[in-house]
């Protein structure tokens, strides 16, 4: 009996040697506490950045669909607008045709009810952006707007949330040559800094479209916190 009591004695004794005392519970508690402060944000970060990535693709795919399906009915784009002499007159006809196609849940005249509430418009020195055609929200929530027969103006955020920021939730999608394409798709292939990060983000669909991110919201003037410049070499700040 005194031997098998002495043995419950010795585990016990090892066992209590391998405990953590409360102070080192504590300490490891608020190491992991920090560890998790200084990552936490910038995984919110990543996984929000591409949550909105995947919507200018989802929104770029439906808007082409669209396209090429009111081409089918009403032929080439670019002899949409044979009877239309003004702005107005275009950005409907090409409002309309393509609206057939796609899920509406909210229509406007104009730029007021569907795109914004703020009455800070970015896009104000873009081509009188702020005297817009037809505007829409969608079924899930995206809002869209037609200028001329030249662009559409896409939030992809909606109306009543988001920065309402060109290059974060405002995009560009451009009409040209009969395609729907990334708003500067040729000006940003040749200086990107200018079109999207260095001035109003009117390109900033075709980095998001071309490369799947959108580091350059990372970056300083392109110029990534690990010292990578992007360009069309180097796509990311990973």
């Amino acid at each position: 009996m005194t031997n098998k009591l002495n043995q419950f004695t010795t585990h016990s004794s090892q066992f209590t040697n391998f405990a953590f005392t409360l102070a080192e519970t504590l300490i490891v508690m608020g190491i992991i506490g920090v560890v998790a402060a200084l990552t936490l944000p910038n995984l919110n970060s990543s996984t929000g950045d591409k949550e909105k990535v995947a919507k200018v693709k989802k929104i770029y795919s439906n808007l082409n669909d669209a396209f090429g399906r009111a081409q089918a009915v009403y032929g080439p784009y670019d002899e949409w607008f044979k009877n239309d002499n003004d702005y107005a007159s275009q950005s409907t006809r090409s409002a309309n045709r393509m609206t057939e196609f796609m899920k509406i849940s909210k229509s406007c005249t104009n730029w007021s009810g569907c795109m914004t509430s703020n009455t800070t418009n970015p896009l104000a020195n873009f081509d009188d952006c702020d005297l817009p055609g037809p505007s829409y929200i969608l079924s899930d929530g995206i809002a869209i707007s037609f200028k001329y027969n030249k662009f559409i103006i896409v939030d992809i955020d909606g109306p009543k949330k988001g920065s309402f920021t060109m290059g974060k939730d405002i995009f560009l999608f451009e009409f040209k040559n009969n395609e729907l394409l990334p708003g500067y798709l040729e000006l940003m292939h040749s200086n990107p800094g200018e079109y999207c990060w260095n001035e109003e983000g009117l390109g900033c669909s075709t980095w998001v479209i071309e490369n799947g991110n959108m580091d350059y919201l990372k970056a300083t003037n392109g110029t990534c916190p690990n010292g990578t410049v992007l360009s069309w070499t180097n796509t990311t700040c990973k």
